[in-house]
């Protein structure tokens, strides 16, 4: 690759991760604001339908009773999704036995390309009870918007690929019966995420 090549590479990455920092800020802002409308209760999460990395039909019922940490995110993602999904597994291996009670839980924003056995392969990188969820674009975009999660396709004239997804990176902490309790934006810290989780266990 060309010196300008390469310039041309590292300024698409910073350009890529400095829109999904941007979408990430303007999606905690809205959380946030609901939160205030509602008193505390923010209108975060709800009902969903999805297939896990197994094939299997997943909906929000089979993780009662226990913590969910949710990314929606993409196998394709060159940098953010895998950070992020890193930072869970750490945060949760921090926590030692009371990690166990904590369900990470990956949703595709891309169904087009990741079926469940790319999901498969891909969750098996991160952590060994990392669920993979994909699903129909129409399940994907209601899980999506009852989490208030912004996604899009984009052009990538870097990548053989053809295209990739702009979306807003936040983990989100659910409690036990669904509520949602916290969200954690990008950069937080593995120790960080697990102490505030730990405050809720």
């Amino acid at each position: 690759m060309t010196r300008n090549g390469i310039i041309a590479l590292v300024a698409g990455v910073a350009v890529a991760i400095a829109v999904g920092i941007w979408i990430s800020d303007l999606v905690i802002s809205n959380v946030e604001t609901r939160q205030a409308q509602d008193s505390g209760a923010a209108r975060v999460g709800g009902p969903f339908t999805l297939v896990n990395e197994q094939g299997e039909t997943v909906t929000e019922a089979d993780f009662r009773g226990r913590y969910m940490l949710i990314y929606f995110g993409f196998t394709f993602c060159p940098d953010v999704c895998p950070t992020e999904l890193q930072v869970m597994a750490s945060a949760i291996e921090a926590l030692g036995p009371r990690g166990e009670d904590i369900a990470p839980v990956f949703i595709t924003i891309d169904p087009e390309r990741d079926t469940p056995e790319i999901m498969a392969r891909y969750v098996a990188l991160f952590h060994p009870r990392l669920t993979g969820l994909t699903g129909s674009p129409e399940q994907i975009a209601a899980a999506a918007k009852a989490w208030h999660v912004f996604y899009r396709k984009a052009e990538d004239e870097s990548s053989s690929e053809d295209y990739t997804m702009d979306h807003s990176s936040i983990v989100f902490l659910m409690g036990p019966q669904g509520e949602y309790l916290k969200l954690f934006a990008p950069g937080t810290s593995p120790d960080k995420m697990a102490e505030d989780i730990a405050a809720f266990l």
